[in-house]
């Protein structure tokens, strides 16, 4: 059982940190809530006390003799402020101590988290994304927020991500090691997901199998770790993680023209998407009818550019980035699995190919998976079978220590 602390921030999404509390706790974490005095005016003290079983207090003057505005944060085994509003970014940022939820961001030595909820004016103000960047600087993970209904009739980005988003989040902090923490902080990120559909029709298209779920956990697994991730999703059939920035498409042109306008602004990018090789040469207008004499229709196909390919050969400069592709192989009377991966990793020239045996149907819309990381540099990481979050960390801990190494 670990201690969580929840900081609960004077904005109107506090009401979401009860449903946030409540996965905590069925998760088998202890709570203290932590709220501020602006928080109680939107949930009240005894909703807390009585969610929690903790007391709970805004000021460092209650229960003196136990010293709470230190030993909250001595104790704390991760530290989730959600909603954290722009005030209690700044003050986190700046080190300010006004109330016990400030005092307990400074003694903690825990990971923290920090789901913002504002107006998008204010999440995009110039100070506010200074003061984001000052914390993240300094290891702490602050999630981006999510876009829709904010109070009132806004729209835009600063909603408070689904609270179920933010404790996955803040429990993939906690699960990992250490050494981990925030070892991708300040790397920008870009990761496709998901399979392309190539429409025949209004109705009708060709697709894959893939469902999204390993580059969605490589998302996940990053901002975890720190970095600024941009996930470029391709009909993905699981919920995008807290803290990504998501770019939506539906085929491998607009797959295509997505991750090669933003790869040049990315330190790491991860083509996991699978993307379709072939397309119809032409789609028809209306949906295609069957007739009664039982013809079937000709479909001339047409290649796909080749994403992969193409993010290689376009990098340039020092601050080209680290390109690791995926493959989806099956042996066959050629060649073995691997002997398909190491080619396809000297056609593409990335560094490094994750390689998924997909054989008899393995790894496709599973919760678990097993791969194996190959580098340009002739390296080969063998990743055991597990959840797809574990092996995204180990992944994810194969580049960074080549980026590390430089």
């Amino acid at each position: 059982m670990s201690n969580v602390v929840l900081g609960v921030g004077g904005g109107i999404a506090a009401y979401k940190g009860a449903e946030i509390l409540r996965r905590f706790s069925e998760s088998g974490h202890r709570v203290r809530v932590v709220p501020t005095a602006a928080a109680l005016k939107f949930v009240g003290a005894p909703t807390w006390e009585a969610l929690s079983g903790q007391p709970v207090s805004t000021d460092v003057f209650t229960s003196v003799p136990e010293v709470p505005h230190v030993s909250i944060g001595q104790s704390a085994d991760l530290v989730v402020v959600a909603p954290a509003t722009a005030d209690l970014l700044a003050k986190a940022a700046h080190g300010l101590a006004d109330d016990l939820l400030t005092n307990t961001l400074l003694t903690a030595r825990c990971p923290i988290v920090m789901a913002p909820a504002m107006h998008t004016e204010m999440w995009e103000h110039a100070a506010t994304q200074a003061n984001v960047a000052t914390l993240r600087s300094r290891g702490v993970i602050v999630l981006e927020p999510a876009v829709g209904r904010l109070t009132g009739k806004d729209t835009g980005k600063g909603r408070l991500p689904d609270p179920g988003e933010v404790v996955q989040a803040a429990l993939a902090v906690l699960a990992r090691d250490e050494a981990r923490t925030n070892d991708l902080g300040d790397v920008r990120v870009l990761i496709s997901a998901g399979g392309t559909r190539e429409y025949l029709d209004p109705v009708r298209y060709l697709g894959n199998r893939s469902s999204g779920r390993q580059g969605i956990a490589i998302a996940q697994a990053a901002v975890s770790r720190g970095a600024k991730v941009t996930l470029v999703a391709a009909n993905v059939s699981v919920p995008v993680p807290a803290g990504v920035d998501v770019v939506r498409v539906e085929t491998t042109a607009e797959l295509h023209d997505a991750m090669l306008e933003r790869a040049g602004a990315a330190d790491v990018v991860v083509m996991a998407a699978a993307p379709a090789d072939f397309r119809p040469a032409a789609v028809a207008a209306t949906k295609i009818k069957k007739d009664d004499a039982g013809s079937v229709p000709q479909v001339t196909l047409v290649q796909n550019p080749d994403i992969l390919r193409d993010l290689v050969e376009r990098r340039s400069g020092a601050a080209a980035p680290l390109i690791v592709g995926f493959a989806a192989e099956t042996g066959d009377d050629s060649a073995g699995v691997l002997d398909h991966a190491r080619a396809k990793l000297a056609r593409k020239g990335c560094d490094f190919l994750v390689l998924n045996d997909v054989s008899g149907g393995k790894a496709f819309d599973r919760a678990d998976n097993e791969v194996v990381v190959l580098g340009r540099d002739g390296s080969v990481a063998e990743v055991p079978y597990g959840p797809k979050v574990a092996v995204a960390h180990s992944i994810w801990d194969t580049v960074a220590q080549r980026l590390d190494n430089g």
